[in-house]
């Protein structure tokens, strides 16, 4: 069965009240979800948080969920707002909008030949990763959706809320930031 079938059964099973059903798709999409979340707050409790809210919701809506759309676009249209909307209260608050705990968490390094190659790649990957946390909130999604979620324009538009052209323009932005900022890596 393909997957959207599934997801459009099982939220239907959801609708009228089985809580089987909503633990299926819990765990068929809750690593991309969390994923997503750590690499947009940079902030693994945050992102817990956000995961669950993101699929509190999806229970809320099953009555109302028509498969009008891929069910992981919807999913993740409703994991963009509720992001967005951390990222933004933790402006108000004046709290830092990046925690620096660990930020290749996550993402598996290539695997080095020597300590020195494993010290490097792990540099690496920390600078590649803070480059992308620091581009403007859109740019990151678009570029987290991409990278680390392999979804399409029309995927990442439909989520974002734009159109392809633009979609296309974001990423292209968000590359050439990247590219400017990780100039010196070579």
């Amino acid at each position: 069965m393909p997957e959207e079938w599934e997801d459009a059964e099982l939220m239907a099973k959801i609708a009228k009240g089985d809580d089987q059903a909503f633990r299926r798709l819990i765990e068929r999409h809750e690593l991309a979800v969390f994923g997503t979340a750590v690499k947009m707050l940079q902030d693994r409790f945050a992102a817990e948080e956000v995961t669950q809210k993101a699929f509190l919701r999806v229970y809320w809506a099953a009555k109302r969920y028509r498969p009008t759309a891929k069910f992981r676009t919807w999913l993740f249209t409703i994991l963009r707002r509720l992001v967005l909307n951390e990222i933004r209260r933790r402006r108000s608050a004046d709290v830092l909008l990046f925690q620096a705990d660990d930020p290749g968490e996550g993402v598996p390094p290539a695997t080095p030949r020597s300590p020195a190659d494993m010290l490097l790649g792990k540099e690496r990957l920390e600078l590649v990763e803070r480059a992308i946390a620091s581009l403007p909130p859109k740019q990151r999604l678009a570029v987290v959706l991409k990278s680390y979620d392999d979804l399409s324009y029309e995927e990442i538009g439909r989520i974002l809320g734009l159109s392809l052209s633009a979609t296309r323009a974001l990423l292209f932005r968000a590359r050439e930031s990247l590219r400017k900022s990780l100039s010196f890596l070579g």
